[in-house]
């Protein structure tokens, strides 16, 4: 397909994706249909033969599934398992492993079932000493898989509003944690429902926008075959590329994609946030921002987590990214006619911070 792609025409890309890039409906359905009941295993069935009472709170489907991103011939998604009996961020990292075990022994039990259209198969992790295990659901017919991460975490949010944000306690609690245990962005899935919430009400076109950069990304990772930059990194930056070069439901495609090629070669200055979670407004989260949006650049906060630079630690992928999207500025799909280039979204490549001053009672005060 990277051929069709480079080939296809800046008035063409609107078809390039529903033809391409859409997921079939039929097996989109059935990976629904089997998740669902995967879900309510976990919840009701998982932990009924455990040494010790086990309670899942809730199952949050994150990453492809919950934030409706899913290319043909690959589908990959998190399950994000929610427990009582993980009562701290330090619990979570003790103890993970045993509830992992215990599921991966569920699961295969479910597996020998045989009782679902797809093939259901618990691979366990790719990693030691992984944060979860892997299974994944494959359709011979449709030559289609979705592979899932199952993911235990603590239960810190409860019951999640989509109309106020966290206590802010909960982010002073985060950011302590993760500067005494030093593993900042340890505990991101804990924020799984913000950040499936936080792209849930984006246009739609701006979703296929995000189906195009996430293919754009894999032909690059195929070509280059080194590590990049997170997914997340690049569905973070259209997003923000349109919420500031656009913000209208009905865009050129081309134009977007051409803005967010545009930011890709300007990685080294990119600092990019939201106060959409957490603000300015606590002093220890003000602290904790200003220290992670002054760290060397490219920054892009997770707009859940703010520990969490989804942009850092990798500059050769960065500058390998760029590379490519340089070349891929020339090509038909960002350019009028193959000669001049497709108006592209005036973007900046910072946030400015804002301006602030500390009251008497140590409170922070936007100015």
């Amino acid at each position: 397909m990277e051929l069709e792609l480079n080939c296809t025409q800046a008035s063409e890309l609107d078809k390039f994706i529903e033809v391409h890039l859409l997921p079939n409906t039929t097996f989109h359905n059935e990976v629904r249909a089997v998740i669902d009941a995967v879900c309510t295993f976990l919840k009701e069935r998982c932990f009924r033969g455990a040494d010790h009472p086990v309670r899942v709170s809730k199952v949050v489907k994150g990453s492809s599934s919950g934030k409706g991103k899913m290319l043909l011939g690959k589908w990959e998604a998190d399950l994000v398992v929610f427990l009582n009996n993980l009562t701290s961020f330090e619990d979570q990292l003790k103890r993970r492993g045993e509830f992992i075990q215990e599921i991966k022994k569920q699961l295969c039990e479910l597996q020998q079932e045989k009782k679902f259209q797809l093939k259901l198969e618990v691979q366990g992790s790719k990693q030691p000493n992984a944060q979860g295990l892997v299974f994944k659901l494959s359709s011979p017919q449709h030559q289609q898989e979705v592979e899932f991460d199952v993911l235990p975490a603590y239960d810190v949010l409860g019951d999640v509003s989509t109309d106020k944000k966290p206590d802010p306690y909960i982010y002073e609690n985060l950011i302590r944690k993760c500067i005494i245990l030093g593993l900042e962005g340890e505990f991101s899935t804990c924020f799984t429902e913000l950040q499936g919430n936080f792209l849930k009400d984006h246009p739609p076109r701006l979703k296929n926008l995000i189906y195009l950069v996430k293919h754009w990304y894999q032909l690059c990772k195929e070509k280059l075959r080194e590590p990049l930059p997170p997914l997340y990194a690049l569905e973070l930056l259209t997003v923000y590329a349109w919420e500031h070069g656009s913000r209208v439901s009905e865009f050129n495609t081309a134009e977007g994609f051409r803005a967010v090629l545009e930011l890709v070669t300007k990685y080294r200055q990119l600092q990019i946030y939201w106060t959409v979670y957490y603000d300015f407004q606590d002093l220890v989260v003000f602290t904790h921002l200003l220290r992670q949006l002054g760290k060397d650049r490219p920054v892009i906060l997770d707009p859940a987590d703010p520990t969490r630079n989804v942009a850092g630690g990798n500059p050769l992928g960065w500058w390998l990214l760029a590379e490519e999207a340089v070349t891929w500025l020339e090509y038909p799909c960002v350019r009028n006619c193959e000669t001049f280039p497709v108006f592209s979204w005036d973007v900046p490549t910072e946030d400015p911070l804002p301006s602030q001053e500390v009251d008497e009672n140590g409170a922070c005060v936007l100015l």
